[in-house]
């Protein structure tokens, strides 16, 4: 006798939080652009972007991008002039970009 299996449907499973637990969500992305999305890291719980760069005399550094109390922070390198390939600035421009969305929020 042949069988034929009727096909599954595939359940998908949500985990929610017990209620009064404390949920640490990170904010919401914007949506990703591949430029920043290689960028894009979480240090110490902070989302942060960090641009190669460099310097004057053409040292490696890097400018970094968060959003804090709703607002963008561009923090440049200490006591430097950051100079930036066309590369660097649309990476630094889609860094702007998702944090400025995020900032919105």
């Amino acid at each position: 006798m042949n069988s034929i299996s009727a096909p599954r449907a595939q359940v998908h499973r949500r985990s929610f939080a017990p209620a009064g637990a404390p949920v640490t969500s990170r904010p919401a992305m914007p949506a990703p652009d591949p430029r920043a999305a290689q960028l894009r890291r979480y240090e110490g719980g902070q989302l942060v972007w960090r641009v190669q760069c460099g310097d004057m005399i053409n040292r490696d550094r890097c400018v970094t991008v968060l959003v804090q109390d709703n607002q963008v922070v561009l923090v440049g390198p200490p006591g430097e002039t950051a100079r930036l390939t066309a590369g660097q600035l649309g990476q630094l421009q889609a860094a702007l970009n998702e944090a400025a969305k995020l900032a919105e929020r």
